[in-house]
């Protein structure tokens, strides 16, 4: 599995793909985090932008290889096994991004609530945005899981599918990634911290099952 992991990792690095989502994420924080703003609010905006990019990091991940190069991986390790490699190589990724983020977002915001009346501890605020963010990233590997190979093949149906999916992951009264933004953006108000490990862990179990489905599928898709 780590040689999977790691001809994974080099495919995506370079192709170059992952050019246009880390420029997208970097261009969402510039719009929506600006230095003094209150540092729950503009870790909530962090995290919840990083949903949809991880799922286009999940969609370049596994279209990322020629089908032949693919079928030749699939026959030597099992597709099961290289299609999890492409998942786990994009989960990953949008983790390193989304701490990356957190750190900058936690040092340039000002540690206060929302009407800056009280003071909020800055290391358990970016403890609180990174869970946050990784809520965002397992339920973005979640969403491009479900709309990419090998369950939507024409990128004419997977992309419409995959932008409206990470729209509902953040909107839709239960999701995870939404309990845990709008907990940070309440903790902000209050000026309290808040630790999502509920929306934690239920995003690891929904992740876990597409994964699993999305592999099976894989399987015999490659058969």
């Amino acid at each position: 599995m780590t040689a999977l992991l790691r001809y994974q990792a080099a495919l995506l690095l370079r192709s170059q793909r992952w050019l246009p989502p880390v420029i997208l994420y970097a261009a969402a924080l510039g719009i929506g985090v600006q230095g003094g703003q209150p540092v729950l609010d503009s870790l909530g905006w962090a995290a919840a932008v990083l949903l949809p990019v991880a799922a286009w990091l999940v969609r370049i991940c596994v279209t990322g290889e020629p089908p032949a190069a693919r079928g030749c991986v699939s026959a030597a390790r099992g597709p099961a096994r290289a299609h999890l490699a492409c998942l786990l190589v994009a989960l990953a990724s949008a983790v390193v991004l989304g701490a990356a983020a957190t750190v900058v977002v936690t040092l340039i915001s000002d540690p206060v609530s929302t009407d800056h009346g009280t003071r909020v501890p800055p290391l358990a605020a970016g403890g609180a945005g990174l869970l946050a963010a990784l809520v965002c990233a397992l339920l973005g590997t979640a969403v491009g899981a479900l709309t990419a190979w090998p369950l939507l093949r024409s990128p004419g149906r997977a992309v419409p599918a995959l932008l409206l999916a990470a729209l509902l992951a953040l909107v839709a009264t239960g999701s995870p990634a939404r309990a845990a933004v709008d907990g940070l953006v309440t903790g902000s108000r209050s000026g309290t911290v808040p630790l999502p490990l509920f929306p934690l862990a239920a995003a690891a179990l929904v992740t876990a099952a597409t994964t699993a489905a999305a592999c099976a599928l894989s399987s015999r898709r490659s058969a």
